[in-house]
Order: C-alpha cells, then sequence, then structure tokens
C-alpha cells in the first residue's frame, strides 16, 4: 500500500487577498463558480452536506446546489431520508464545494429550512422524467433487497405514470441553507493558506482572517 503520509503537492501562490473580496459571500460565490465552470471542473455544483443525528452523530455526503440567491443555498433531496430527518431534529448543517483543480474550497456554516411545495414543484417539473420516476421508486436512505428490489419499484412506477406527468411524491422536497459564515480557501505554498470568512452580522457581513 503506498504510504499516505508521503502524498503531498505544494500549492501556487494565487493567493486570496481581502481586497479580492465582493460585499457579499453570494457575489463572491458567483465569482468563483464561474471560474470553476470555466475551468471545466465535473459537477463544479457539487457539494457535501454535512449533518447531525438526535444522538450527536455526525454524517456527510455529496449532493447538487440547485439554486444561490441572497436567502441562500438550495438542494433538493427525500424529506424521509437520512439527511432529511436529521435536520427535521437539528436545522444546523455545513456545506462544502471541494474544488480541488482550483486548489479552492468554499465552506458553509448555516440553518436549513424546507422549501414551500410551490418552489419544490416547479424544481420537480424540471427533472428529467427518468429521475421524477427514480424519486417514486426509492425510499432513500431505507434497506433494500437487492438491485432487483429496486428496479422493481421502477418498472412499477413506469408502468403507474404512463402517459401522464409526474407528480411530485410526498416525501420529496428540498431545502434552503442560510449562511451564518461563509469561508473562502486558497491553497499558498508551504501550506500557508489564505482563509477568509464572511461572519454575518444584524447588518450585512464581517469578514476575518483565519490562520491556515
Amino acid at each position: 500500500m503506498d504510504d499516505l503520509a508521503a502524498l503531498r503537492r505544494e500549492y501556487a501562490d494565487a493567493g486570496l487577498h481581502e481586497a479580492d473580496l465582493a460585499d457579499d459571500p453570494f457575489t463572491m460565490f458567483d465569482r468563483w463558480f464561474a471560474d470553476a465552470r470555466q475551468a471545466g471542473l465535473y459537477e463544479p455544483n457539487a457539494m457535501v452536506v454535512a449533518t447531525v443525528s438526535a444522538d450527536g452523530s455526525p454524517a456527510a455526503r455529496m449532493v447538487l446546489l440547485k439554486g444561490i440567491s441572497p436567502r441562500g443555498f438550495v438542494f433538493f433531496t427525500n424529506l424521509a431520508s437520512r439527511k432529511g430527518v436529521e435536520l427535521a431534529g437539528n436545522e444546523r448543517c455545513a456545506l462544502l464545494f471541494p474544488w480541488h483543480p482550483l486548489e479552492r474550497q468554499v465552506r458553509v456554516d448555516g440553518v436549513a429550512s424546507a422549501l414551500s411545495r410551490e418552489e419544490v414543484a416547479a424544481y420537480f417539473a424540471t427533472r428529467p422524467r427518468g429521475a421524477q420516476l427514480g424519486a417514486h421508486a426509492s425510499h432513500q436512505s431505507r434497506p433494500v433487497a437487492d438491485r432487483a428490489e429496486l428496479m422493481a419499484a421502477y418498472d412499477e412506477v413506469s408502468v403507474r405514470f404512463e402517459g401522464r406527468d409526474v407528480p411530485v411524491p410526498d416525501e420529496w422536497g428540498g431545502y434552503l441553507v442560510v449562511p451564518e459564515a461563509v469561508e473562502y480557501w486558497q491553497g499558498r505554498p508551504g501550506r500557508m493558506h489564505d482563509r477568509l470568512v464572511y461572519r454575518r452580522e444584524p447588518i450585512g457581513w464581517r469578514v476575518e482572517r483565519l490562520a491556515p
């Protein structure tokens, strides 16, 4: 087995300075997201969502960001999934965008709230039909006997909704994560990385630099 302790690479010296920051974290995110798309990163909207269970056990998984505005960050999922159950019990969560090829990360600490059924339905209508059917067939995070059981469920809903629009499943929804802090991380030589954090104030945002 390779020596994992020896795996390292030096970061470039592009840097991130206070003068580089936008007035708010959302405008700054738009800038960095545009850079990630221009660089051709695979699924630049992929992000880690971290939640905590009722007994304090953490869990993390990848989902896709589906919207951002001055309100916050939006993603969709099964409300009865592990993440949905945990967010129902503790609305605090964290997001991470791992843009390694650009030597960048964006970290978000925030509070998640369920989107309205109107917002959920509007997005669900834009999904490919196969994904709509999959949302009905898969009761996310629950055990299944095997792949055959899962595919049988998919075939059943395909027949059930043949020739008509696929409705939004009752257990399917979305979340708005309202950030309390957003950190922009840029790699630097010698592990002297730049870490600049927007922290929400009663009015506006305060920026501070963290040691790497």
